[in-house]
Formats: C-alpha cells, structure tokens, sequence
C-alpha cells in the first residue's frame, strides 16, 4: 500500500474554492500533483486562486458555479472534463450560515422567516448533495473516486442561534455515511465519502459572532468556545488540510463513512 499523499495524475473539484478555507484546500491538493477545478459562485475569486496555483507550478481552472443550481454544476463538470479529461476527487467546499437565519437579542426564533432559514440550509445540504450527484457520477462510472464534505462542531451537538446552520450540518454529516453506503453498494467500494468537522476557526462568515467589530475583543459567545476547547484557540485554514489531504491519498483507502473533527478536542470536552 502506498502510504504517501501523492495525487499525481488526480482530477480534484473544489466547490467554494474561492473562499479562505477552500482555497487552502485547492493550493494543498495542487501541492501534491492533482490538477484542481476551483469552483466558487464568484468567478473572479475562482479564477484568482486558480491563476495562484498556475503561477506556484500547479494546473488549474477557476469557473463559475453555484452549488444550489444543478444546470451551473453540469456546465462546471462538462468545463473540468474538457479540461482535465477525469473527475476524481470531489471536496464539498461550499456552504456558510447567514445572520438572517441567526436568532440574536434583536430576532428572536419566532421572527425567523422560513425564507432566510431554507437559504442557510439550502446552501448547506443541497449545495453537498447536488455536486455529489454531478461531479460523483463521473466517479460512479469510472469505479473509483473520493468525496469530502464539510461538515461541523453543529452536527455533534446544535449551536445556540443557528438554528438552520446546525441543522444543515447534521444533515451533511448524515449523508455522507449514506452516501458512503450507496456507493459503496451500487458501484464500487473504491469510491469513498468522508466528512471533516472543523472546530472554530474565525472566518468572515462567522466573525461578527465571536469577536467585537470595533474593539476586536472575543464576544461573549467566542470566550465560551475558547473556555470549551482544551486547545485554548481557535484553529487555522492550514490546520485542516492534513487529514484532508489524508483522506483524499490511498493511505486511507478502507475509510469511508467517517466524519472527522477537527476542533482542538472541543468535541470530546464535558466541560469538567
């Protein structure tokens, strides 16, 4: 068995690519050999990261995709095939919470509208699911391929105020040991689904939660994260790419079905 992450000769599809903790991602798998499709419904942040890969040695494309509309995903796939000829890596990058779908001292639960929650939720579960059924057809015919999903700290135990978020996560924690099973039933056991569940890491999309716009002090909510993660911080983009890169290699090739966190042993803490 080759215990090295090589993925020389590998097509990756990286959805969200052109956020922070996607484009990671997409450097590190270039990093290892694969030729990477940076999808993001910005095309421009797409195609800056893609041209990032290309100018450090790497071979990539940035295209346009939004991951809740499958007729935007099938142009993506026919544009990667054309491209690269092979699908074999699916990371399910992209997704996010909302503050329209977040209760705060200002909305309370009742004021939530179903239209700002079916958004987040939306964004989160369809947007893994509708990619996995483009992009994981190629896999599907081909007899082999890996997806990652990306799930979160949510999935385990809901957060308070994202009421859509952490139900989206549980739901793609869900699905990827469905989806594990299916494939592995109805195609071949050499195609693998995993899930990472990164712990808290400040990003754009969650800052206005955790930390004070104008002081840049931690709010009260992100004091309570670091006070319930043993490691004492929150984590980097960097500190997420090991176990995917991981999951991605032959290394982990009877893994399947798993959803990994990522959080500094926030999971496994009591609180005692």
């Amino acid at each position: 068995m080759d215990l090295s992450v090589n993925l020389a000769g590998k097509v990756a599809v990286v959805t969200g690519g052109g956020g922070v903790l996607c484009a990671h991602m997409a450097k590190a798998l270039a990093s290892q050999g694969a030729r990477v499709a940076v999808l993001d419904i910005n095309e421009q942040a797409a195609q800056t990261v893609a041209a990032e890969i290309v100018a450090a040695g790497g071979k990539s494309i940035g295209l346009a995709a939004n991951v809740v509309n499958k007729e935007s995903l099938l142009a993506a796939r026919e544009a990667t095939l054309a491209a690269f000829g092979s699908i074999d890596i699916l990371i399910n990058g992209a997704g996010g919470n909302s503050p329209k779908a977040t209760t705060s001292e200002e909305k309370s639960f009742f004021e939530l509208t179903q239209e700002d929650m079916r958004f987040v939720f939306d964004l989160n579960f369809f947007g893994t699911v509708l990619p996995t059924q483009v992009f994981g057809e190629i896999m599907a015919r081909q007899g082999k391929g890996v997806v990652i999903n990306i799930s979160s700290m949510a999935a385990f135990t809901p957060l308070t105020r994202t009421i859509a978020y952490s139900a989206a996560k549980a739901a793609v924690s869900n699905f990827t040991q469905w989806m594990a099973v299916h494939f592995a039933h109805h195609y071949s056991s050499a195609l693998r689904v995993n899930a990472i569940a990164p712990g808290f890491l400040l990003t754009e999309q969650n800052r206005y939660l955790l930390t004070d716009k104008e002081s840049g002090r931690l709010t009260s909510r992100g004091q309570k994260i670091i006070d319930a993660t043993p490691a004492g911080r929150f984590g980097e983009a960097e500190e997420l790419i090991g176990a995917m890169l991981f999951l991605c290699s032959e290394a982990a090739s009877f893994i399947s079905g798993t959803v990994i966190p990522i959080d500094g042993a926030f999971s496994a803490y009591s609180g005692v």
